[in-house]
């Protein structure tokens, strides 16, 4: 495959191709039709890269009415996985809530800087699920498209892989999809690393806080089966879970890893059965998360609570499994009695045609609100001054305010559960939407 395959700016409403994502996923996707952008030519027919504003169309002039749409552009670039493993996970977290801002941002009137109102320009490549391919595309965006500000990619080992680049281009990274125990460190040696998303420790100390409480009321035994995929996020999640576990008491009757892109996990989850844990947590890929009850439903496997990562808050998990979804746990979740929260998720349907995640998707969105209130309170493009403000600043957001520390945000909701339709936030408790159910029922054949 040719590097750099697919490059065009967007404009306005929906993410090109998210069908195939989310059937990548196994899920059956139902998006409002969006414009699709012309077939790529071969590159030595690439004509010299141009750009539009991602703009509403324009009122017509009349004689009487000047109209207030900016004479500015603000060129944002972003690497976007549009192909191989990371595609799901973006084109459902990242990509649509970039999609989504811009044209929320240009319909508002642009941003104010001092020296006038911007409109937002998108610019994008497919970095292809690869790190070199990402670190490629970024360099062009800066070098040839001289974009202002850079978006990040999806995915912890993506975000870590191109910090250092962001870093020595002087760029600020705000990191929605890198949860690392790293993130902490980096910020101090690149104070342009954010994480919106919290730690690995944050997730796992939650996973077994969780359990702790669940085995102190009686509802679960003391035995887990952990399983990882094989890559940056998989392997921080589960070292953290497996300390925090064996440190509260748990007995690990399985702990293993498994490769990225398997498919078939019957074996591993036959293995698992016949141990009788209490508790299953995978720390898992989106396509995993989705194959993983295919096979537990095939082998009748029902521990008292089933625990997946990544993509048990998409919509399309609810869509693929229906019935079965319920009491299933994961990461994230939300409240439904926040109005300003659910006011996004309508807003998001209608513009991309898709639903968004219930954990990540609203955490990206609010990661761009910040974005603009820092850039209007500094009024220019000062990278370092945006910096500065990101990492000091309050900001109000769908999510409520947020301030981060060291920068990182603390503030989201960490595991959540299906219960009724809803991906229902169960964890931290004091700020929990329900009250968990467990044990998980059964599986309905």
């Amino acid at each position: 495959m040719r590097s750099l395959t697919r490059r065009h700016v967007l404009v306005l409403a929906g993410s090109a191709g998210l069908s195939a994502l989310l059937a990548a996923c196994g899920g059956q996707a139902t998006p409002t039709p969006a414009p699709q952008p012309s077939p790529t030519p071969p590159a030595a027919q690439l004509p010299t890269p141009t750009a539009a504003a991602v703009t509403s169309p324009a009122t017509p002039a009349t004689p009487t009415v000047v109209t207030s749409k900016p004479a500015k552009t603000l060129r944002i670039g972003f690497a976007i996985s549009k192909s191989g493993p990371y595609a799901a996970g973006a084109g459902i977290t990242i990509y649509p809530n970039y999609i989504l801002w811009a044209k929320d941002v240009n319909e508002a009137g642009g941003i104010k800087l001092s020296d006038g109102t911007y409109a937002i320009e998108l610019i994008e490549y497919d970095d292809q699920s690869s790190p070199e391919e990402a670190i490629k595309a970024i360099q062009r965006l800066v070098n040839q498209d001289k974009v202002d500000l850079l978006l990040p990619p999806w995915g912890t080992a993506m975000n870590l892989a191109v910090a250092p680049v962001f870093h020595q281009l002087g760029y600020p990274q705000l990191g929605v999809a890198n949860v690392s125990d790293k993130s902490p460190d980096l910020a101090k040696q690149w104070p342009g690393y954010f994480s919106f998303l919290g730690t690995s420790s944050q997730y796992s100390e939650a996973i077994a806080d969780l359990l702790v409480d669940l085995a102190a009321q009686g509802k679960i035994g003391k035995k887990v089966a952990l399983i990882h995929v094989d890559d940056e996020f998989g392997l921080e999640l589960a070292a953290a879970a497996r300390k925090k576990l064996k440190d509260t008491g748990f007995e690990l009757v399985y702990d293993q890893g498994y490769p990225l892109g398997t498919t078939d996990f019957q074996p591993i989850l036959t293995d698992i059965k016949s141990r009788q844990p209490d508790a299953f947590v995978a720390c898992s890929y989106p396509a995993d998360t989705l194959a993983l009850p295919q096979a537990a439903m095939v082998l009748d496997f029902n521990p008292a609570v089933f625990l997946t990562a990544v993509g048990t808050a998409f919509p399309i998990y609810l869509g693929q499994f229906g019935q079965n979804a319920e009491g299933v746990m994961g990461l994230g979740g939300i409240d439904p009695k926040h109005s300003e929260l659910m006011d996004y998720y309508k807003r998001h349907k209608e513009v991309t045609g898709q639903e968004p995640d219930r954990w990540a998707s609203p955490v990206c969105y609010a990661s761009l609100q910040v974005l603009r209130q820092a850039l209007e309170r500094v009024g220019k493009i000062d990278r370092p001054a945006l910096t500065k403000e990101i990492a000091t600043g309050s900001f109000q957001t769908i999510i409520g305010t947020v301030k981060l520390e060291g920068n990182v945000y603390y503030g989201n909701w960490l595991l959540g559960q299906w219960q009724n339709g809803e991906f229902l936030a169960v964890w931290p408790k004091d700020k929990a939407a329900a009250q968990p159910i467990v044990p998980k029922p059964t599986w309905k054949q």
